[in-house]
């Protein structure tokens, strides 16, 4: 069928304007390249896929989403996509955050989840976000991740010439879920995530630092972690472990653990009580006034 020229400019104007919004979206944390790169390929450059809330929601909240994969995949659908897509409805804006896998080991996962929370924070009025109003979210190793943000971080360097890293990378809040959080404890240790992590064998002190209860204070944000007693991937005594911490530092905690359901389910959109998870963190994160316009 013949098309006229004027039509086929239209059309590929409008594949030009897809592609632009799309790449619009994605956040390329480093862009020269992130500290210990070993390559230039999407799997040696962290990046952030942005979910914006409605305008006729938007609260000014935000998310740094981790999701889950032991440290050698990630679990963007169910845990990345479908989270951004829950946090929209709540008015928050997501940010999925792609970081590095192994080979890489620590401490590169860590630098992508602080750099992430920078960028959100530097960049925060361009995203219609306040900057006090910023947390991360992770699932399972994305959950060490997340907790590790919770328990390492830092105010920025005030004499850095890149602006991003003179911010802070305290996230204001964290949800845990079904996270893997004891790198030490070889009763539940997820041995996948630590080698992952730390290599074949990890020092005594690599593991103390990576076991993020140990590393709770006064300082760690508020924080919300939930499990299922059925998980047998990553037991609930993680959770636990990570809850106790915050209570003997004073920080405010919420734990739930549900008796059905295994391992990495997500929303658990199956599982009639286990699903209430993001039920009970929405109500959390509105009397924490996270959710407040």
């Amino acid at each position: 069928m013949f098309r006229s020229s004027s039509s086929i400019i239209v059309v590929l104007g409008l594949l030009i304007a897809v592609t632009s919004a799309s790449a619009a979206d994605k956040i390329i944390l480093w862009p020269e390249g992130a500290p210990g790169a070993k390559g230039t390929e999407d799997t040696d450059r962290p990046s952030l896929t942005v979910y914006p809330a409605p305008a006729d929601k938007a609260t000014g909240t935000a998310v740094v989403i981790c999701p889950g994969g032991g440290y050698q995949h990630l679990a963007v659908g169910h845990e990345g996509e479908e989270i951004g897509q829950w946090l929209n409805s709540l008015g928050v804006t997501g940010f999925v955050l792609r970081y590095r896998l192994a080979p890489y080991q620590h401490p590169s996962p860590m630098l992508d989840v602080q750099r992430a929370i920078r960028t959100v924070r530097a960049r925060a009025t361009e995203w219609g976000i306040n900057p006090a109003k910023i947390g991360v979210l992770g699932f399972s190793a994305g959950g060490h991740l997340a907790s590790t943000a919770a328990t390492h971080f830092d105010d920025g360097n005030s004499l850095a010439t890149d602006a991003i890293d003179k911010t802070s990378c305290r996230p204001d809040f964290a949800v845990l879920c079904y996270p893997v959080i004891s790198l030490k404890d070889e009763t539940i240790v997820h041995k996948g995530s630590r080698k992952n992590l730390l290599g074949e064998s990890p020092t005594a002190e690599q593991k103390e630092l990576l076991s993020n209860d140990t590393q709770v204070t006064a300082k760690t944000p508020p924080t919300f972690l939930w499990h299922t007693s059925e998980d047998k991937g990553v037991r609930p005594d993680h959770s636990v472990l990570f809850f106790l911490a915050c209570l003997r530092a004073g920080v405010p905690a919420e734990l739930h653990v549900y008796e059905k359901g295994p391992h990495g389910i997500g929303l658990g959109k199956k599982y009639p009580v286990a699903g209430q998870w993001s039920v009970q963190c929405e109500a959390w994160l509105r009397d924490r006034g996270l959710l407040n316009k």
